[in-house]
């Protein structure tokens, strides 16, 4: 993102930066109970401030992250199990993915109190090629049958957080996301479709395409369209 004093979740559209763009749409869906937050150190209290102004009560607890995405998902995962049954669905979310909606959450879910856990996918919408390690197009995927994997990635809490644990003393600290992490241990993974435009916000573009899609969803609100 090219930026060096502010973390990319902190920057603002309008005024208002992405992650409590991001939290509102958990925080205004009638399922989620509680919403535990995980932060770089340094911005916690910065992350506090904003809570409390754009009233985001739901936000149970904030926690610091860890060296890596694996372990400051566990770090969130320990601190959920201290406020929530064992039992709760566990919806895992990146900060920087604001354009989650209702509908996707919802049915997260219903899809883990169905088969116990639920990776939100896209269509694939372009060829998708392995390479052959010369710099020649290796095996061509049929796109049908490709899907993009997303968040919320979701599951009972007492299962993620178990998997986490067996990962830390087998010294397993190199999981993409816990989706792999999950179907390393065994578990089986279901999926539901969302909308392609929950985008993770990672480069200047796809800020870019934020801003567009959040201007339209205005504007057609504004004029009825």
């Amino acid at each position: 993102m090219n930026t060096r004093t502010v973390p990319k979740q902190f920057l603002e559209l309008h005024g208002k930066p992405i992650i409590v763009y991001t939290i509102e749409q958990f925080q205004r869906h009638p399922l989620i109970d509680g919403i535990v937050v995980v932060m770089l150190e340094g911005w916690i209290d910065h992350f506090n401030d904003l809570a409390k102004r754009y009233c985001l009560d739901k936000v149970a607890a904030v926690v610091p992250g860890g060296d890596s995405g694996q372990a400051s998902i566990y770090n969130g995962l320990k601190k959920a199990s201290e406020l929530f049954p064992t039992d709760s669905t566990v919806l895992i979310h990146d900060g920087v993915r604001p354009l989650i909606d209702e509908k996707t959450i919802t049915s997260a879910i219903e899809c883990v109190k169905e088969h116990g856990s639920a990776i939100t996918v896209s269509p694939a919408i372009e060829t998708i090629t392995l390479e052959d390690g010369t710099g020649k197009v290796g095996q061509i995927i049929e796109r049908s049958k490709c899907k993009l994997a997303k968040a919320p990635q979701c599951f009972v809490l007492a299962d993620i957080l178990s998997a986490h644990e067996r990962a830390i003393v087998e010294c397993k600290s190199d999981f993409i996301d816990s989706a792999s992490l999950m179907q390393y241990y065994g578990h089986d993974l279901y999926t539901v479709e969302g909308s392609p435009e929950n985008i993770k916000i990672t480069t200047p573009s796809d800020f870019y395409i934020f801003k567009a899609i959040v201007d339209a969803k205005e504007s057609s609100q504004i004029f009825g369209i």
